[in-house]
């Protein structure tokens, strides 16, 4: 959960006092990092390195096959006991930072940023998830690019902007959250929220992202109006006990635009008995 977190938080940009205005733009904003050269839509292949030689090129006899844009041997990553390095092929044109690469050392996401590979539309760095490594692909001539057909949102409503109790952990808490790999992964959580909505009782457990209250939740919508694995909502740090759930903010996770990312799931205590139709809705594609 933790790489590229970064993609996922996206800050108002209208004056405070207006809030469908912020929305508004806060959603224009959401857009246009999906549609970014280095946006989720660009997101082309995800490859589970084995231990020892992993081949990259678009020969179909690689390990990592990469799109056809580039050449049947790119070079290959060696990876060996969680570090990786990558070996050029003799005449590949592959760059990191603007710079040749013949051989390059590259931590996964998990160490800070990753160092990043590029080779013409195609850029590759290091994902770390539990105990598996894997390259991450980008191409900025992907197919989720080209055909992305926009974003669809529920009306902007300020019943769904929520004034919630905040109960802290002292100290905060690890909780188990699950992933689409079928995976577990235990996160900080600070604490809890606590609100009633559409008059039934509701507790929400974010857990830190970044400095931010980050909340994977599902609701009566999910599945139907909404993504089916659940949403995603940022929330800022509690203030005299109370902590403001924008739902007008919810937003799908990253596997509802590329089938190559590893989006965490809601854990069962953020399954909300209520329906919430705020913030957006399902991408169909």
């Amino acid at each position: 959960m933790t790489v590229l977190a970064g993609w996922f938080l996206i800050a108002a940009l209208a004056a405070p006092g207006n809030h469908a205005s912020e929305i508004r733009s806060w959603r224009a904003a959401r857009e246009a990092r999906l549609r970014a050269a280095d946006g989720w839509l660009t997101v082309a292949g995800l490859f589970w390195l084995t231990e020892g030689i992993n081949t990259a090129g678009s020969a179909p006899v690689n390990r990592i096959v990469l799109p056809s844009t580039a050449p049947g041997r790119l070079g290959s990553f060696e990876h060996h006991a969680g570090k990786t390095v990558f070996v050029a092929e003799r005449g590949a044109r592959v760059t990191a930072n603007g710079k040749p690469v013949q051989r390059l050392a590259m931590r996964p996401d998990t160490a800070g940023s990753p160092e990043v590979l590029e080779a013409g539309s195609l850029s590759m760095f290091v994902i770390q998830r539990g105990k598996r490594y894997g390259i991450r692909l980008r191409d900025t001539h992907s197919k989720f690019r080209r055909e992305f057909a926009g974003l669809t949102w529920f009306p902007v409503n300020e019943r769904y902007r929520v004034s919630a109790r905040w109960v802290p952990y002292d100290p905060p808490r690890k909780i188990p959250v699950p992933n689409v790999l079928g995976e577990t992964e235990m996160e900080t959580s600070p604490g809890y929220a606590v609100f009633r909505l559409g008059g039934r009782n509701c507790r929400l457990e974010p857990v830190l992202e970044e400095g931010r209250l980050f909340i994977i939740f599902r609701d009566l919508t999910t599945g139907k109006e909404t993504y089916p694995a659940g949403r995603f909502l940022y929330a800022e740090a509690p203030r005299d006990g109370r902590i403001v759930l924008d739902f007008n903010k919810a937003y799908n996770p990253p596997c509802a635009f590329t089938p190559y990312a590893t989006c965490p799931l809601p854990p069962k205590q953020n399954h909300l008995p209520v329906r919430i139709p705020a913030g957006e809705k399902t991408y169909h594609h």
